[in-house]
């Protein structure tokens, strides 16, 4: 007798921000059949942008994966959207511009635009940063202000957007950003079974300096329990 064949998990994946070389190390150890929720900022900060965004637009094209909106994409779409002399001089400090150059970012603008801001699951939801509490609507740059009042309504939910050096839990919010880009993990988590899945991600000597980071944890799961 062959056992039941078991549905399919998801993994939300933190921020890659153009961590290209951890993304492939991650989802070489996530499972095959898996669907994949990329959590949003997937663009910015790291060296492999480019690489990073036809990755994960392939395996949205294949079904696997789903891309969601995080604020440093509705930056982009925001200034090639705009035609006055602040948008430019934003896109001139956009590192996602820089590396792409204009004509290859403006390919990628309807994409960009099409991206969801959330993915239900049974009991969870992911979105980048969180809920606007006054409108309970998805809110690509909020963190205090829904940390402190979400009351569970949709599960638990989680979020990137905020680093920090594991993956760990706020009561009904689990924070799933942890500093690739920053010197710390790329990490994945499956609100089915709460498993972390983590790989190192830039080198000290890449990564970008953000104060106060304290880089990756040897357990990233401790912070679950």
């Amino acid at each position: 007798m062959t056992s039941p064949q078991r549905r399919p998990h998801h993994w939300v994946i933190g921020d890659v921000h153009g961590c290209a070389d951890a993304l492939e190390q991650l989802l070489l150890k996530l499972p095959a059949g898996d669907r994949l929720i990329f959590c949003g900022d997937a663009i910015n900060r790291g060296p492999g942008i480019a690489a990073s965004m036809e990755r994960i637009w392939g395996l949205v094209e294949s079904g696997r994966a789903v891309w969601l909106r995080g604020n440093h994409e509705q930056d982009l779409i925001n200034g090639l959207q705009s035609v006055n002399w602040q948008a430019e001089r934003r896109l001139a400090g956009c590192d996602t511009y820089r590396q792409l150059g204009d004509s290859r970012s403006r390919q990628w603008l309807e994409r960009l635009q099409h991206l969801p801001l959330a993915y239900w699951g049974e009991g969870w939801v992911a979105t980048h940063a969180g809920f606007d509490p006054s409108t309970w609507q998805p809110d690509l740059r909020v963190r205090l202000d829904f940390w402190q009042n979400y009351d569970g309504r949709f599960g638990d939910v989680v979020i990137g957007h905020t680093p920090g050096p594991h993956v760990r839990r706020l009561h009904h919010i689990v924070m799933v950003d942890t500093g690739a880009c920053y010197g710390g993990d790329l990490s994945a988590y499956c609100p089915e079974t709460q498993a972390v899945i983590a790989v190192p991600g830039l080198r000290a000597e890449q990564a970008s300096p953000m104060p106060g980071f304290r880089g990756r944890s040897p357990e990233p799961a401790a912070a679950l329990g």
